[in-house]
C-alpha cells in the first residue's frame, strides 16, 4: 500500500458542520498541517470551509499539494416527499471540477447534532433505502462512488440498521471504525463478513469505556468527544490489524482517511490537534506497510 491512499479530513482539526461544535480553525492552517504530515489528499469538509467556487477550491488545495477526494454529505433521506436528488446534483459539478470521486452520505435526523434521534418506521425505511439506491445510481452516472456512512445520532447507527442497509440496498458503505464501534458494530467483524460492500474507510481509534457510556446513555456523543473518546490510532480499542487484513484480502482499492473527531474550545497554542494527527499517521503507515516520512 502506497502513501497516496492515506488521506485526511478537516474534522481531525475540529472543523465540523454541527452548529456550536467548537472553535473552527482556518483552512490555511488545517491544509498546511495536512501537507506537513505527508497526507496526499483530503475530504472537502463542511460547507464554507473551502471556497464555494470550484476553481478557487482547486487552487487552494493545489497550493498545499493536496488532492480532493469528495466528502461528508449529511442529507435527510427518510422523509416522504423530501427528494435529496437536487441537493446531490448541485454537488456533482464541483466533484467533476476537483476530481473528487467519493460521495459520503449520512442519513441525518433533521435535528442539530448527534446526541438524539427519532425512531424510523417501516415507511421511513422504505423511503431511506429507495433514496440510497437512487443516489448510488446518480453518482455512478457521473463517475462518483456513493457510500453510506453509518454514524452515531443518525438514522443508521447500530448493527441492526447497518444490516438493514446491506440487505435492502445496493449502496456501498463507508467503514467508519469509530462510529461503528460506538454504535455497537464491531468494524473488524463487519469487514470480515462484508468486505465487498466497503468502498471508503474513515480511520479513528476509540476508547471503548467511553463508547459504552454513550451506548448506555450515561454520556451524550458530544460529551464523549470532548472527553476524548477518539484516541490516536493504536492507542484505543479498534482492531485495525484485522480490518486491514480483511480489506486487503478482498482487494480493497479505496482510501484510508484519518478522521479523528475533535472539539476545540479555542484556538490552540502550539501544535494542538497536529500532535495526535502526526501520531495517527505514523501508526497508520505502519499498519499499511507504507514508507514513513
Amino acid at each position: 500500500m502506497s502513501t497516496h491512499r492515506i488521506a485526511g479530513a478537516p474534522i481531525s482539526w475540529g472543523v465540523c458542520e454541527v452548529p456550536g461544535w467548537g472553535f473552527q480553525l482556518p483552512p490555511s492552517r488545517v491544509l498546511a498541517e495536512m501537507h506537513a504530515v505527508g497526507l496526499a489528499a483530503t475530504e472537502l469538509g463542511p460547507d464554507g470551509f473551502l471556497p464555494s467556487d470550484s476553481g478557487a477550491m482547486t487552487d487552494v488545495l493545489a497550493r498545499h499539494d493536496l488532492q480532493a477526494i469528495g466528502g461528508f454529505t449529511p442529507l435527510l433521506l427518510h422523509v416522504p416527499g423530501r427528494d435529496p436528488v437536487p441537493e446531490v446534483e448541485k454537488l456533482l459539478p464541483t466533484y467533476a471540477a476537483t476530481g473528487s470521486d467519493v460521495l459520503v452520505l449520512s442519513a441525518v435526523t433533521g435535528l442539530d447534532g448527534y446526541d438524539a434521534r427519532p425512531d424510523l418506521d417501516a415507511r421511513g425505511w422504505r423511503v431511506l433505502l429507495g433514496n440510497l439506491d437512487r443516489l448510488d445510481a446518480l453518482a455512478a452516472e457521473h463517475g462518483v462512488k456513493a457510500v453510506l456512512h453509518p454514524h452515531v445520532g443518525t438514522m443508521v447507527e447500530n448493527g441492526e440498521e447497518v444490516q438493514r442497509v446491506l440487505d435492502g440496498s445496493s449502496i456501498s458503505l463507508c467503514l467508519d471504525t469509530g462510529h461503528l464501534l460506538i454504535g455497537g458494530t464491531d468494524p473488524a467483524e463487519l469487514t470480515r463478513q462484508a468486505p465487498h460492500r466497503i468502498a471508503h474507510t474513515h480511520v479513528k481509534d476509540v476508547d471503548l469505556g467511553l463508547a459504552r457510556q454513550v451506548q448506555s446513555g450515561r454520556r451524550t456523543y458530544t460529551e464523549a468527544v470532548r472527553k476524548g473518546i477518539y484516541r490516536p490510532v493504536g492507542q484505543g480499542d479498534v482492531d485495525f490489524a484485522a480490518i486491514v487484513e480483511h480489506l486487503r484480502g478482498d482487494g480493497y482499492p479505496g482510501w484510508y482517511v484519518l478522521e479523528q473527531d475533535t472539539i476545540l474550545t479555542e484556538e490552540p497554542r502550539g501544535e494542538g490537534p497536529l500532535t495526535d494527527v502526526r501520531s495517527s499517521v505514523t501508526a497508520l503507515r505502519e499498519l499499511l506497510g507504507a514508507p514513513t516520512e
